[in-house]
């Protein structure tokens, strides 16, 4: 350990301390102090509970994650705040630290939260307060420039998504000679998923259960908490097999959210595939009148999504009904035109997945470059 250091237990650095409720009379949206919850201001007051600057540890609900406020402030009750003698400690130093910790991963409970007893028990090494301070300069230059070259990646990363879907908005909306508008109905039918048992579940088979779980972002992750059936079920069932380039939607998901309504087509798989009930297949599709992978992309296109999200049905899931979905326009042209589309957004689809990669890989160096700083920091090695 580097000269100057000393190894403590957290507890022995910091207190953390109890936030208190704010009551309605202590509301005030035009009041002069933020009052800070597990993960960030909630309210303002125009009174506070502390005077000075420190560093907010969420104790339920977002549980671990650290805020640090430089203002005063009104710590609520799901919340510790953070005190410390100023004199052998810098407030900087310590949110750093904290960071380094990984708090979140003490969660424990059906409402996860963290005890505080733990969080002392963590062991730490600590410099003097000058060291402190020049540890807090250096991280304050370094992550000063990081921050806007990650603000950057991230609007590039948000700008080519924002591209595609420009795109995929006016081909389905800027309608040509020749173009006609029909129910779904017409050109394809409907098949609803099936209960199955959760009871018949194998620990292992060549029969696969597809969930709602793994359809999300318009994405199959069949690795995302796996469920087998005995392969019996694939001929008991078969009329529930999903077999390669079979189109899906997810029916279900959280009322306010757009966490369902994901649109799939099945790749190349080589085990059995069985359909669960709050999924539906677009089945027995017409294909003299549409082309499977211009209707995927329409699927996904906000043309659809914005008339496919008010039909839903929950007070707190929302749930989509096959029988309303059939109902729902899709604009066509010829089928020749169609895989000229189709191709074309496929070209474009390739090219803004290309970018969105580059621009995650960035964000996922830079992140990795704060790690690493933290990580020398820490171990005394700046």
């Amino acid at each position: 350990m580097k000269a100057g250091w000393q190894k403590k237990s957290l507890g022995e650095v910091l207190r953390l301390e109890y936030g208190k409720p704010l009551e309605p009379a202590d509301r005030d949206p035009n009041g002069l102090y933020p009052a800070y919850g597990a993960n960030g201001e909630k309210n303002r007051t125009d009174k506070f509970y502390w005077d000075r600057p420190s560093i907010i540890v969420g104790r339920k609900g977002s549980a671990g994650e650290i805020t640090l406020t430089e203002e005063r402030f009104w710590p609520l009750d799901v919340t510790y705040f953070v005190d410390f003698d100023q004199q052998c400690y810098d407030l900087r130093f310590l949110y750093y630290l904290l960071v380094t910790l990984d708090l979140p991963s003490l969660a424990k409970g059906v409402k996860p939260g963290i005890n505080r007893n733990e969080v002392y028990a963590l062991p730490v090494k600590v410099p003097r307060l000058p060291e402190q301070q020049r540890i807090v300069g250096i991280l304050d230059v370094a992550f000063d420039g990081i921050a806007p070259a990650k603000a950057n990646a991230e609007k590039n990363l948000q700008n080519a998504r924002v591209l595609f879907e420009s795109h995929l908005q006016s081909v389905f909306t800027q309608h040509g000679e020749g173009w006609v508008e029909k129910p779904l109905g017409d050109v394809c039918d409907l098949l609803n998923g099936f209960a199955f048992k959760s009871g018949d579940v194998v620990p292992e088979s060549e029969t696969q259960l597809v969930r709602m779980g793994n359809l999300y972002g318009n994405k199959l992750d069949l690795d995302r908490s796996p469920v087998f059936y005995p392969d019996r079920f694939a001929v008991n069932y078969q009329r529930y097999i999903l077999n390669e380039g079979d189109l899906i939607m997810s029916l279900t998901g959280t009322t306010g959210k757009e966490d369902y309504g994901y649109a799939v087509r099945i790749p190349e798989c080589k085990h059995g595939l069985l359909m669960n009930q709050r999924i539906v297949k677009f089945d027995s599709i017409k294909e003299s009148f549409v082309n499977w992978d211009y209707l995927l992309h329409y699927l996904r296109s906000r043309v659809f999504l914005d008339v496919l999200y008010p039909t839903a049905n929950g007070t707190r899931q929302a749930n989509l009904s096959s029988v309303t979905i059939k109902t729902l326009p899709i604009p066509l042209c010829s089928i020749r035109e169609q895989k000229r589309i189709a191709s074309s957004l496929e070209s474009l689809s390739d090219e803004t997945q290309r970018l969105e990669s580059i621009y995650q890989q960035k964000l996922a160096a830079l992140d990795e470059l704060k790690k690493s700083l933290l990580h020398q920091a820490f171990s005394g090695e700046l």
